[in-house]
């Protein structure tokens, strides 16, 4: 296979030397410049799109109306277009100037004012109107001023086909993103390609610390890109758009674009924000003299006295003493503070725009932990003046830090007892009670504390050698440094425990990734009557490397050193590991229109992956993507109500080599056994030259109507996504030494669903204007094939015609009347409640609908917008991680409805202390029951704006604006739990966060 490698890497070598010494050839091209005005009042149009009819390059008006774009051919057309103006075509024939009049909006005309959307489907940009894929997009109003540090956080609810859950509310923690549905078995397996600026970026987990912190912290490659910074987030989903990236892109495809200078004298911005933040909602919990009732009433239950050790009840503690713990532990204002300057403007040749960021973040927990980003970004354009060569390049550079405990105190805030002594002695130090109280303010005492540096370079040139051939090179850089270190003194831990610094550990963390890619292409477009040809070949050359390294040291001679691990009494290499990733592959894009009416698109890859074994280490995708736009027919093309009437649908193949590296490898791990004087060494992981690629088919078929110069526009799709060849751990028989081997399974994972997105343009005048939208998706997952599932080892988690997200529970039948114990029903009658005879239920855990609306006014210089994101799912509830109602542990107000002998129909068992072992087991039977799984749907505000533009032309600034924001403001729920959006439960959950700012313009 290394020959392969030698092979594919000879034909790149090539193909890039081919596109460098090929000759300049001259074309008929010509610059075509004017100014655009409104015919009513002559007044120039700023933001008026203007592109030759055919072409993908799109020039835009300035402040002035001034435009300057350049044309091929004889006989072009202009087109111009704006969302308050009728689009026009003008026939240039010879001139190089062209003046434009635009009329105001009239309803009644064909003419068809639709936006014009120009997507960046990665690696070529293609018209709304004429995408045969399926494309989701938001643009700088989405996502600017809004207080978060992830753009994530502001694509929530924005995007049909793309759930979003925030893992934590802690700054600086992770999203869950899933883009139609999960593909593959394995949950580290289910992320995106992400993509900045033409550069693709690892997204692997490069944390060995943080979980008891930030759950499933993937380090997300979005939080070293400041959101101010994003000018379009794209989401690439279907087998037409993700195709092109082979092997990586059956999860999808997130493109992020940042901003550009664009034409025009240089303009300096100042943004600034201040936010306040806090947990959204609350549980209520039982006061000290209900909690004490309770437990009182579980000892007698059990018939056991009241140990020495129960200080809560026996009288050591406060008995009149309430402390109201989801306040003092997460019940803190966090605050936070951002800061952007940017510099931007540009030439006819030139363009540039540079930016830095600060932002500043505290958190709800008892102490004075933050989290810090720094963003510098920088753009730079030239362009010859005939236009024939564009060379464009990106630098990002951030800086964060993320510094906070060891633990999540949310589980703790919710579970201790209500009159647990104070937290603090008289004097301002910490409150062990004599020895009685696990204090959770000892918990800061330890520190967790992570950081990054990130730099992204992205190069891109092309040069036309003929009006109807390019020549592109994309290049790039990413490097990215992650430390972190885990620091746990003694003192976290209370006195009488006799621990001394000699028990302290430090931990520390060490990850770096280098990687650089290359992309040389070749592009070509022809127009003919009326036929139009655009063609795509390329090739890509990446390389990855990573070195992680892992320490800890135990025993200090005080803590004072804790921060060195070199000074501690013990010292072990935890992980020391050198990766390199080759990644090698040729792709190539059709793309043939008839008329402007009958589209279709052909996209093909094959791939290389130094990831897979020997024998399958190539693979090859494709897709066909198609198009018809009917609304263009003869018949229907007079009719004033169409706007656009299209129908699209797809085919094709895309792969995930989200495996980690050397996976097929043998390896060994070293033992801690001697022998001979020599350290051993274990086998740990077999041999597997089959390894390869999981692979997904893709079909969609959608329709896409625009209504009344496309003030009413809708989009339906349905898609089918079918995974196959998953990687899964196989068991293996006892007599090999090992529990399993990493390989394909021929399982099937398959993903349907409906997407629907409307928009309504309901007013817009030049005084007030009020636009709305709405999408819906309905995602259906589903096992549909694991061969011997039933003989092996995940036969507890999956079960064929179900989905992936199951939960195997036993079904509870409610409360005894006669005895007040749980009852669960016996599936095989043997008397007994057991597993795996009797967990027979299948709950169907996740997503089952959501969406978001979301709307837009404006009036004079005010300008207002909200979201609503709704989504219906099931979870796990509160009832999931309780203790035995009785125990030591404070529990909601809803456990007061408890089974008595005056009260039968009570919702709870009767309470125990968990002296009694009968009622212990079938706590834990109640635990994973029925009753612990509910509906976990909700509606939330998830944003709100108010902006005012200052008048202040007269003061010698551009533009200034003032802008008041709220984020999670309210959410409708009956969900039993602190909040129905989370990955795992006892952990933070996203924040209210209330926001105001200013932006200048100079």
């Amino acid at each position: 296979m290394k020959k392969n490698f030698c092979s594919l890497s000879h034909i790149q070598l090539a193909f890039g030397f081919t596109l460098l010494a090929s000759g300049v050839a001259i074309g008929q091209m010509r610059v075509i410049t004017g100014t655009v005005t409104d015919n009513t009042n002559n007044k120039p149009i700023s933001g008026v799109s203007i592109f030759q009819e055919g072409s993908d390059t799109v020039a835009t008006t300035n402040s002035s109306g001034i435009y300057r774009v350049q044309v091929s051919g004889e006989n072009s057309i202009l087109v111009f277009k704006h969302p308050d103006y009728p689009e026009r075509k003008v026939s240039l024939g010879d001139r190089v100037a062209v003046d434009v009049s635009l009329g105001k909006e009239n309803p009644n005309a064909k003419e068809k004012a639709i936006e014009e959307v120009v997507l960046n489907a990665g690696y070529y940009k293609v018209r709304d109107k004429e995408r045969t894929g399926s494309i989701a997009k938001i643009g700088v109003k989405d996502i600017e001023n809004q207080p978060v540090t992830n753009v994530l956080a502001s694509a929530q609810g924005r995007m049909s086909g793309v759930s979003i859950t925030q893992n934590s509310g802690v700054p600086g923690g992770g999203f869950d993103i899933q883009i139609r549905g999960k593909n593959s078995i394995r949950r580290e397996g289910n992320e995106p390609l992400y993509i900045i600026d033409g550069v693709p970026q690892t997204s692997e987990t490069p944390s060995l610390y943080s979980s008891s912190i930030l759950p499933w912290s993937s380090i997300n490659p979005l939080n070293a890109i400041n959101p101010n910074d994003i000018e379009s987030f794209e989401v690439l989903k279907d087998a037409d758009a993700t195709a092109i990236y082979g092997s990586r892109g059956a999860n999808g495809v997130v493109i992020v674009t940042t901003k550009k200078g664009k034409k025009g004298r240089s303009e300096l911005k100042l943004n600034t924000s201040y936010s306040l933040s806090n947990i959204a909602r609350r549980m209520e919990m039982m006061n000290t003299e209900q909690y004490l009732g309770m437990r009182r009433q579980g000892f007698q239950n059990d018939n056991v006295a009241i140990p020495a050790t129960m200080y809560d009840v026996n009288g050591k503690w406060d008995q009149n003493r309430y402390t109201d713990w989801q306040q003092e532990l997460i019940g803190k204002t966090a605050d936070a503070y951002a800061v952007q300057l940017s510099l931007g403007g540009g030439s006819e040749t030139t363009s540039y725009q540079i930016s830095y960021g600060h932002t500043e973040q505290t958190t709800v927990f008892p102490a004075d932990f933050r989290y810090r980003t720094n963003n510098i970004n920088s753009n730079f354009s030239y362009f010859t003046p005939d236009r024939r060569l564009e060379f464009t390049l990106v630098n990002s550079l951030s800086f964060n830090s993320n510094n906070v405990q060891n633990e999540d105190l949310t589980r703790r805030s919710i579970m201790l007892s209500p009159n647990a002594p104070a937290l603090y002695t008289s004097d301002g130090n910490v409150n062990w009670e004599n020895g009685t109280f696990t204090n959770p303010v000892g918990s800061l005492r330890s520190e967790y504390l992570n950081k990054t540096a990130y730099f992204n370079n992205g190069l891109n040139m092309t040069y036309k050698l003929f009006p109807f051939l390019s020549l592109k090179m994309n290049g790039g850089i990413t490097y990215q440094n992650f430390e972190e270190r885990s620091l746990k003194p003694h003192t976290m831990y209370t006195p009488v425990s006799g621990l001394t610094s000699l028990n302290s550990v430090s931990s520390k963390n060490n990850q770096t990734n280098f990687s650089y890619i290359l992309e040389p292409q070749i592009v070509a477009n022809y127009t003919f009557r009326d036929h139009r040809f655009e063609m795509l070949i390329g090739s890509t050359l990446q390389k990855t490397n990573t070195d992680q390294g892992a320490i800890q040291g135990t025993g200090f001679e005080s803590n004072q050193l804790i921060s060195n691990i070199g000074t501690a009494k013990t010292k072990t290499i935890s992980d020391q590991l050198q990766t390199e990733y080759n990644y090698t592959a040729v792709f190539a894009r059709f793309n043939y229109q008839l008329k402007r009416r009958y589209i279709i698109n052909l996209t093909g890859r094959r791939d290389g992956s130094s990831r897979f074994g020997p024998a399958n280490r190539f693979g090859n995708f494709g897709a066909v993507g198609a198009a018809w736009l009917f609304s263009e027919e003869k018949l229907l093309k007079d009719l004033k109500w169409l706007s656009l009437g299209k129908l699209r649908g797809s085919l094709g193949t895309s792969g995930n080599d989200k495996i980690g590296d050397y996976q097929y490898l043998d390896t060994y791990t070293v033992s801690s056994n001697i022998y001979n004087g020599v350290t051993a060494l274990n086998p740990s992981r077999l041999y597997n030259p089959n390894f390869s690629w999981e692979k997904t088919v893709k079909k969609e078929v959608a329709l896409e109507l625009g209504f009344w110069n496309s003030r009413v526009n809708f989009s339906g799709a349905y898609y089918d996504n079918t995974s196959s060849n998953q990687l899964v751990g196989i068991p293996l028989p006892a007599t090999t030494g090992f529990a399993s081997i990493q390989s394909n399974l021929p399982a099937k994972v398959r993903n349907t669903g409906w997407e629907f997105d409307t928009s309504f343009r309901v007013v817009r005048s030049s005084r007030f204007s009020y636009d709305t939208s709405l999408n819906l998706s309905i995602p259906r997952n589903v096992l549909v094939d694991f061969p011997n599932l039933e003989g092996s080892t995940y036969a507890s988690q999956y079960m064929v015609g179900y989905p992936t997200t199951i939960a195997k529970v036993y079904q509870y039948d409610g409360i005894d009347p006669t005895t007040g114990l749980y009852r669960f029903k016996d599936f095989n009658g043997d008397g007994k409640v057991t597993s795996p005879d009797d967990n027979r239920v299948v709950e169907k855990l996740g997503v089952r609908m959501f969406g978001g609306w979301s709307n837009n006014f404006r009036f004079g210089p005010w300008s207002a917008s909200f979201l609503v994101q709704f989504v219906k799912q099931r979870n796990w509830n509160y009832n999931r991680q309780m203790l035995i109602p009785g125990a030591l542990s404070n529990q909601p107000v809803e456990v007061l409805d408890v089974w008595s002998a005056s009260n039968p129909g009570g919702t709870y068992m009767a309470y125990s202390a968990g002296y009694d072992p009968q009622k212990s087991s079938l706590h834990a039977l109640f635990q994973n029951s029925t009753a612990a799984v509910s509906d976990a749907s909700y509606i939330r505000l998830k944003n709100l704006q108010l902006n005012y533009r200052i008048p202040v032309e007269r003061m010698g600034i551009k533009e200034a604006m003032v802008y008041v924001q709220g984020q999670n403001l309210l959410t409708i729920t009956n969900y039993f739990g602190l909040d129905p959006e989370f990955i795992l439960t006892g952990y933070l959950p996203p924040l209210k966060t209330y926001s105001v700012g200013f932006q200048l313009t100079f």
